[in-house]
């Protein structure tokens, strides 16, 4: 099961139009919350990322695929199902060697056939983990990783606001908010660490760490789950 993708057009559609779609500098610190500065950066994926060959699902408008191509000096695929949010990524940091772009569904670009292409690590923030199928997308994410190989994802912490995780394997209704604050609908994963990491062990894969991530200041429960996993 795939989850719907017209809010993330729509999303898509408000930003391309508020935000001018011109070249920018690559944000100094990689980041895994909607709040910056908060937890760890780019150290998550491994302590020396040169030259490494790096696939982020749900690039968005490609920040941290930039991040990490300039500073890091990593080789970075970003891909995402929005057209428009590649344009815009494109546009952005298309300027930066080691940074590549491409529209494509996540699960599609890991299960496509006739390249060998594997991955030292793999990582998504808000991204594709969580709104695909976990038994579609963790199974071809390991297929992709190198052994030894990282996975780092963040997701809405399944406590947020108050909320509970869910207690069986099924998706429940989220929503995303727009650039104009209006919300719209979609289908999310939401575990705690303890399915997470009993997802991963079905595929090869081991949780490293597991992190709760909370403004001191401005958040009453935690927003943000932080997982890394390692392949066997």
């Amino acid at each position: 099961m795939l989850t719907q993708v017209s809010p993330w057009y729509a999303h898509a559609a408000q930003r391309m139009a508020t935000d001018p779609a011109n070249a920018l500098s690559a944000p100094a610190r990689m980041e895994w919350s909607t709040h910056p500065g908060l937890g760890p950066g780019a150290e998550l994926l491994g302590p020396d990322l040169r030259g490494k060959h790096i696939l982020e699902l749900g690039c968005g408008p490609g920040h941290n695929v930039a991040h990490l191509a300039k500073y890091q000096q990593s080789h970075v695929t970003g891909v995402d199902l929005i057209g428009l949010q590649v344009r815009r990524a494109r546009s952005h940091y298309g300027h930066i060697n080691g940074a590549t772009f491409t529209a494509v569904h996540a699960l599609h670009h890991l299960q496509a056939t006739g390249t060998g292409r594997t991955y030292d690590a793999i990582y998504s923030v808000f991204g594709a983990v969580g709104l695909v199928a976990p038994e579609l997308l963790l199974t071809a994410i390991s297929r992709r990783l190198k052994p030894g190989g990282v996975l780092a994802f963040s997701v809405p912490h399944p406590a947020r606001a108050g909320r509970h995780p869910s207690t069986d394997d099924r998706p429940r209704e989220d929503y995303v908010t727009m650039p104009d604050r209006t919300r719209l609908p979609l289908a999310r994963w939401e575990f705690d660490a303890r399915r997470w990491d009993a997802h991963l062990t079905q595929t090869g894969l081991r949780i490293t760490t597991a992190r709760e991530l909370r403004h001191p200041h401005l958040d009453r429960w935690p927003t943000t789950l932080l997982i890394t996993a390692r392949k066997r």
